[in-house]
Parts: C-alpha cells; sequence; structure tokens
C-alpha cells in the first residue's frame, strides 16, 4: 500500500492538486488587471487600429506615384461632378439696368457659356458690376435653367457738373453716374460748375429747392473756392451766397426780389456773404444813369 500523507491522499494525488491550482501567474493576473482598466481597453480596440490605419495610409502616401494617382483621380471625380448638366450655366439676364449699362456689364463680366457653376465667383463678379460708375447696387445669383441672374439699381442723376474735363452726371450723393456728352442730351437737369461741386451736392439741391421761384431764369450754380456758391441768373446777374447758411441768405434773397423787383434792375450782383450788410453791384450803365440824375438833381438844387 502506498503511504498517505495527513490529507489522507497519496503523493501522487498531492502533486496532482498543487498542479491544479487555480491561481494565476503574476503577469497573467497583470494582464487581466489592465484588461479591466477603461482606457487601456479604448485604446486597444480603437487607438490600436487607427494608429495602425494611419500608418499604413502615411506608408502608401509617402510613395510619389501614389499620391498623383489619388490627386488624379479627385480631379476626376470633380471633373464629373461639376459638368453636369444641372451644374451648367448657359446665359446671363440682367434686369434694372438699361440698354448701355447692360452692354458695359457684360463687356466686364467677359463669361464665355457655357461655364460651370462651380467655376463663377459671385462675389467677385459683384464687386466688379458695382465698380460701374452708374450702378448704385448689384446682386448675383445662379436661376433654374442655368441663367446667371444679375439684379442692378442704377445711380440716378440729378445734376450736371461741368468742370476743366467736361461734362458728367452725378447722383444726389455726389456719386459720378457718367460722362455727357452735351448740355442739350440732358435738359431738365441743372448744371453745377466749379470745384468740390461734387462734393457738396445735397447743398445744392436744397438751393435749387429754394429758387424755384427764380427757375425761367436760373443758369446753374458755381461753387466758389470749394466753400461756398454762386447762384448764376441770366442777363449775366448772380446772387453770392455765403458759407454758412446759404438756403436762408437766398430766400432773403427771393423774398426782396417778390417786394420790390429788386432782380428786375439793371443789378450785376446780389452780395450777401456779409448777412449783417448785403450789397448790391449796378451794371455801368446803371452807374453813369445814376450818376446823371445826381448831377441833374444837384443842379436843380443850385
Amino acid at each position: 500500500m502506498r503511504p498517505l500523507t495527513r490529507a489522507g491522499r497519496t503523493p501522487d494525488e498531492t502533486v496532482a492538486t498543487m498542479r491544479a491550482d487555480p491561481a494565476p501567474s503574476r503577469l497573467k493576473y497583470r494582464l487581466e488587471r489592465l484588461m479591466l482598466t477603461p482606457l487601456f481597453r479604448l485604446a486597444l480596440r480603437v487607438g490600436l487600429p487607427c494608429a495602425l490605419g494611419f500608418g499604413a495610409v502615411t506608408w502608401w502616401a509617402s510613395v510619389p506615384e501614389n499620391r498623383e494617382a489619388f490627386n488624379l483621380m479627385l480631379s476626376d471625380m470633380r471633373a464629373q461632378i461639376e459638368q453636369r448638366p444641372e451644374f451648367m450655366v448657359n446665359m446671363m439676364a440682367i434686369e434694372g439696368a438699361g440698354v448701355g449699362v447692360s452692354e458695359d456689364i457684360r463687356e466686364i463680366l467677359s463669361v464665355d457659356f457655357p461655364i460651370s457653376s462651380f467655376d463663377l465667383d459671385l462675389d467677385a463678379m459683384r464687386e466688379t458690376v458695382v465698380g460701374l460708375d452708374a450702378v448704385r447696387t448689384a446682386s448675383l445669383k445662379i436661376r433654374q435653367g442655368g441663367v446667371l441672374q444679375v439684379d442692378v439699381a442704377e445711380r440716378v442723376p440729378v445734376l450736371l457738373w461741368r468742370h476743366e474735363a467736361g461734362l458728367e452726371l452725378l447722383d444726389r450723393e455726389g456719386v459720378r453716374v457718367g460722362p455727357a456728352a452735351r448740355r442739350t442730351d440732358h435738359p431738365k437737369l441743372p448744371v453745377v460748375a466749379g470745384d468740390g461741386a461734387d462734393l457738396a451736392v445735397p447743398e445744392a439741391l436744397a438751393l435749387l429747392r429754394a429758387v424755384r421761384p427764380l427757375q425761367p431764369r436760373l443758369r446753374g450754380l458755381v461753387r466758389m473756392g470749394e466753400r461756398r456758391w454762386d447762384v448764376v441768373l441770366d442777363r449775366g446777374q448772380r446772387i453770392l451766397l455765403p458759407t454758412d447758411g446759404a438756403v436762408q441768405a437766398l430766400e432773403r434773397a427771393i423774398a426782396m426780389d417778390q417786394a420790390v423787383d429788386m432782380l428786375a434792375r439793371d443789378l450785376v450782383r446780389v452780395d450777401l456773404r456779409l448777412p449783417q450788410r448785403p450789397t448790391i453791384r449796378l451794371t455801368d450803365h446803371a452807374v453813369q444813369e445814376l450818376w446823371r440824375i445826381k448831377a441833374i438833381e444837384v443842379g436843380e438844387e443850385e
């Protein structure tokens, strides 16, 4: 018979029991504890595949031939998408602009149709259109059916500005609308002249409203020294207005004319530059006649 141990087992049974010990080894224990860490599991499930994929892509992209083939593939895909019929623009439509302005817009944009909508920079094209003197605002959009829609609001000329370079049309903000060939082409527009007249258009319009009672005799306004206005009437008459309060001074002059027919007399100038001391200048004929009358009066008194 085999000897028994204290536990009543043979030596072979004791050895088998020791070999079947379920306690893990130290390395296995640490690995199991590590697998219980959420961050390690995330790195193993997500980080490791990403790192392997990134490394593979980086290695593949490090070959110049592969990069060129990839870029060519992207270019072909983009061209195929951009050249689809639904993205093509076939014509331009302009609304809100006259014939001349429409021709200028078509000339400066110079779009070769048909063209892909992806090749059109609408913001840059809008800035180009607004750069025209006659255009106040503009908006561009691609309309259904492959139409480039250009909506334009033109500047409305309200004055003719005569200066050394010729005649120009101005809107109510003093912005140049365009050149004018002849005065007779715009008979209904009042004329302003002088350097800096384009910078004082609002004041000029206020003066033109105030001078309406003298409209049949009005020839225009002249900017003097870039700081004040002269009102030019027929028969060579001028009303010299002050720098400040020009509209009020002109209204007083018109009131005096309506009271005593001042401007119907032989006057050359009505000087209102000094509000406290308005002066008038007679024509040479009127001065001679005045002296003759005074001489007669003096002779009669003698």
